[in-house]
Parts: C-alpha cells; sequence; structure tokens
C-alpha cells in the first residue's frame, strides 16, 4: 500500500466511523450507514459554524426523529438516530433508514481503485486499540490523519491529499496509542 489520495474530509471521516463503528461490534451494512451520518452531522455542525446554514430551529431535531422511543447510538462523538429495520439497524434521517449500497457506491466513487487500500490501512489503525478505548479516541486519531485543508469558508468541500503510507505506518506503529 502506498501513494496518496486527493479527496475531501467527508468520505474519509464517512470510512472511517463506519470502520470504528465495525470495530465496536456493528456489522458492515450498519457501520456504513452510522459513518455517512457521522460525516453528514460534522458537515451540518460545519456549514452553521462557518455560517453558511442557519441552525436548526428549536425542536426540529426532535420532529425528525422516528416515531416512538427514538434509538441513538453513539459514535465519534455524535448521537446518530437509529432504526431497526429487516436488515437490520440503519441510521436514520428524518425518520427513514439509510441505505448501506447507496454508502458503499459513494465511497467507491470518492476512493476509486484506492477504497481497499484505505479501508486496510483504517482496520489496522482501528485494531490497535481496545473497542473502549477506540470509541474514546476515534474521533482525536481521524483528526490526526485528516487530509489538510485551507481554514474557514475556502476549505469548505476542498480536498486535500491522505497519505495511505503514513496512515499504514501509524496503524502499525506505537505512536498510534501514545497521540
Amino acid at each position: 500500500m502506498t501513494g496518496t489520495i486527493s479527496i475531501n474530509r467527508a468520505p474519509v471521516l464517512t470510512l472511517w466511523a463506519a470502520v470504528v463503528a465495525e470495530r465496536l461490534g456493528y456489522a458492515r451494512d450498519e457501520a456504513l450507514t452510522l459513518g455517512k451520518a457521522v460525516a453528514g452531522m460534522n458537515a451540518q455542525a460545519k456549514a452553521v459554524h462557518l455560517g453558511l446554514r442557519e441552525p436548526a430551529p428549536p425542536g426540529e431535531k426532535l420532529r425528525r426523529r422516528p416515531v416512538g422511543e427514538p434509538q441513538i447510538v453513539e459514535l465519534l462523538g455524535r448521537a446518530v438516530p437509529v432504526v431497526r429495520t429487516p436488515k437490520g439497524l440503519r441510521a436514520a434521517k428524518d425518520g427513514k433508514a439509510e441505505s448501506a449500497e447507496a454508502v458503499e457506491r459513494y465511497l467507491a466513487g470518492k476512493f476509486g481503485d484506492s477504497l481497499d487500500d484505505a479501508r486496510s490501512a483504517l482496520a489496522t489503525l482501528a485494531a490497535r486499540f481496545t473497542p473502549a478505548e477506540l470509541a474514546a479516541n476515534a474521533y482525536a486519531l481521524y483528526e490526526r490523519f485528516r487530509p489538510e485543508i485551507p481554514a474557514g469558508t475556502r476549505g469548505w468541500g476542498a480536498k486535500g491529499v491522505l497519505d495511505l503510507t503514513a496512515l499504514a505506518k501509524l496503524g502499525r506503529s506505537g505512536a498510534a496509542k501514545r497521540g
């Protein structure tokens, strides 16, 4: 595994959160939808922070949750609404289950031929930690390897470089645990 990928942060966070969710015991399709939800929530929060979007009116988040007892999965510091489907747990947007197949297509489109290498490097990094350690530190780890982009609105939607070689080294080194 060598090389770099020019890529936006959102697909990197989507894939990392999915890998973390799998390490925490979620099935792959469940993890894919959870990963996409985490990246979407981060994007919305950043858009509000940058003034590109207005904050949701008070109470809007409650109205969007599925009817009945809301279920939440905590992942990378986000409370992800979920629903149970015949295919398993899925992240929910506006009360509707997200599609794992759509997330997989999204990742394939963004990572191209590098998807398997990127997933492998991220899985190696995640495996260096117990599930409890990973749950507590997953976002801080992401901040160590995420692509660098310009600050502020100039960075909105900008691509940066994901260095798979450095990521693989981080996953193999003891430095991963010291971070």
